[in-house]
């Protein structure tokens, strides 16, 4: 008996047990479906409005930066550096001597082939006079001035040899670092300083070969550059490559840029927009307002049921240009329309929302694509 006591006690105290779990487990569930048939409150979203934008359409692209004119001077002849008449980084102007090299060599050289050239040519005199008298031959005539020529392109080798030891500016420009110093022996073609002409200045890029329509030669274009990311430089397309790169399908475009203040320097990489003369009417939001997806953007747009309650709707739109913070909505959104500007990855369709915050940010300047 004792035995069989103790097994119903056992089998009532588990039954407690069990039932006080089961019951609050009920209880929980009841509390949870409770929590889930009250309305969910209003999410609350930033709003903006879609308006109509006067927009000068651009191309962007990315190029680098190019000398008008651009060269690292060499000599053409080799010889022992005499003198150094610049310091680098100075500015120079053409024909300005940059360095001499010895010619003590050459100058005798030139001396003796003046000296040839004088006696040839009185040579050349003395028979010219005795032609007409019949004291020499035709023959003889010739030779002499044959020779007198000959004398004469000796010299003028001579004194272009000797001008080569003196290495000018082939343009006006700025100097760079000095690669050579002075009584140093060079070889030809010894690269002696880079010069280069920094206003105005190039700058090359390449653009696609669908925007080849885009652009021509006086279209306006705006610079910039990670060195001086605050400004910008203005300048003109001034020409256009004639045949499209089979391999990339790009066309090469260069512009010309001011560059008064020699910010620009060869090299540079620079983001450039070309801007096309006339102004297009856009609808513009926020570029926060868009999900982009690879099966297709949309945006919510904020509707008022019968209820007088706002609620979201996706739609899908077929975005363009793009211009600092905000882009362009080409087809889907009209505008006067409302949507949400914020807070989109939570929110889905026909969800009750509450507008904290509703305005519209300053538009920007440029358009870009």
């Amino acid at each position: 008996m004792r035995t069989a006591s103790r097994f119903l006690i056992a089998i009532i105290f588990l039954g407690v047990v069990l039932g006080g779990i089961f019951g609050y487990k009920f209880y929980q569930f009841g509390q949870m479906g409770e929590m889930l048939s009250k309305p969910q409150p209003p999410a609350e979203i930033a709003a903006t409005v879609a308006r109509t934008e006067s927009w000068t359409p651009s191309i962007k692209a990315v190029g680098s930066i190019k000398a008008v004119n651009g060269i690292e001077v060499a000599n053409e002849m080799p010889g022992v550096i005499e003198t150094i008449n610049f310091e680098s980084g100075d500015v120079v102007k053409q024909g300005d001597i940059l360095i001499r090299l010895n010619t003590a060599i050459d100058e005798a050289a030139v001396r003796t082939r003046r000296a040839e050239a004088q006696l040839a040519e009185q040579e050349f005199k003395r028979i010219s006079d005795l032609l007409p008298k019949r004291a020499v031959s035709q023959s003889q005539y010739d030779e002499s001035k044959a020779n007198f020529d000959a004398a004469s392109a000796r010299v003028n080798e001579a004194e272009a040899q000797l001008s080569k030891k003196i290495i000018r500016a082939p343009f006006n420009g700025t100097l760079g670092i000095r690669m050579v110093d002075q009584g140093e022996y060079i070889p030809t073609g010894t690269p002696i300083v880079e010069i280069n002409m920094l206003d105005p200045i190039y700058v090359d890029f390449t653009l696609s070969e669908k925007n080849l329509q885009g652009v021509a030669r006086g279209y306006s274009v705006v610079a910039t550059v990670a060195a001086v990311p605050e400004q910008e430089f203005e300048g003109k397309v001034s020409a256009i490559n004639t045949s499209v790169n089979p391999e990339t399908r790009t066309v090469r475009v260069r512009a010309t840029l001011s560059n008064p203040q020699k910010l620009l320097r060869p090299g540079m990489f620079a983001t450039i927009q070309t801007l096309q003369p006339n102004d297009n009417e856009v609808v513009t939001v926020p570029r926060t307002a868009v999900s982009y997806n690879t099966y297709g953007d949309f945006v919510f747009v904020i509707e008022e049921n019968d209820e007088g309650e706002l609620t979201v709707n996706r739609r899908s739109v077929s975005t363009g240009q793009t211009r600092d913070t905000y882009v362009a909505i080409l087809s889907g959104l009209e505008a006067g329309e409302k949507v949400v500007s914020k807070g989109l990855l939570r929110l889905r369709a026909g969800q009750k929302v509450k507008i904290q915050d509703e305005g519209q940010e300053k538009q920007p300047q440029e358009a870009s694509e």
